[in-house]
């Protein structure tokens, strides 16, 4: 593995660069997917390549980490084969939360068939957690910046690139906002988190799908909604 270069940002910060997986078949008919390990469909896959070439444009970063499921860690080895230099390290605390009962299931039929679990994970409590094994949000919350403040505690001045989930993505929001966000999480869409030296979290983009939108690759979101709430196009 390529040792991190010798860049700094010059700032009391570290910048994590969050992505969303590029689309899978299962996003596209709506199909829940939590920790079932999905892959990438075409679609997808060119997303990640408009992604990774936007990427490939940023100065100096030091690291690519991903989930350990499929379509995250395709989208980061795509990111890698155009970036060069980067080994992708795996993170299975970036994974997607876990659903229970409703993985795997359409989302237009989940209440009918498992009723339980549906409210459960429909649910705005934060400690609710999903029968079969679900987790709640409080739990996704405590792995996922547990995961990214691991992150910066190793690469302390740098900019990183961290290819994860739309629930992840969540809850890095409700960290640095210490409110939940309540648009859609576009695939490959790109989020910027700068965190302080004193764990101070600042968002400094989000909802970025530039690249997308110059390339014409269709996109879809965690949820209903193909519109992002916020797009900031900071990266070139």
């Amino acid at each position: 593995m390529s040792q991190p270069t010798s860049f700094s940002l010059d700032q009391p910060y570290t910048e994590i660069i969050v992505v969303r997986h590029g689309e899978t078949a299962w996003n596209a008919t709506g199909r829940i997917q939590g920790h079932m390990d999905v892959e990438l469909n075409e679609v997808g896959r060119q997303q990640a390549a408009s992604l990774a070439e936007r990427l490939s444009r940023v100065p100096e970063i030091s690291a690519i980490y991903s989930s350990d499921l499929k379509r995250a860690l395709e989208t980061a080895e795509t990111i890698v084969a155009t970036c060069g230099k980067f080994e992708v390290i795996k993170d299975p605390d970036l994974r997607e939360r876990h659903l229970g009962d409703v993985q795997g299931l359409l989302f237009r039929e989940a209440a009918k068939v498992c009723p339980q679990a549906y409210r459960a994970f429909s649910s705005r409590r934060t400690d609710q957690v999903i029968p079969g094994g679900g987790e709640s949000l409080d739990q996704l919350y405590h792995r996922a910046t547990s995961s990214l403040q691991r992150i910066c505690q190793k690469h302390t001045g740098k900019r990183v690139v961290v290819v994860t989930h739309g629930g992840v993505i969540r809850a890095l929001y409700r960290r640095a906002c210490s409110r939940r966000f309540r648009g859609s999480i576009l695939n490959t869409s790109v989020n910027i988190i700068q965190i302080s030296g004193d764990d101070v979290w600042t968002i400094k983009a989000w909802g970025d799908i530039d690249h997308l939108n110059q390339t014409g690759h269709s996109m879809s979101g965690f949820g209903v909604s193909k519109t992002p709430s916020v797009v900031s196009p900071v990266l070139t």
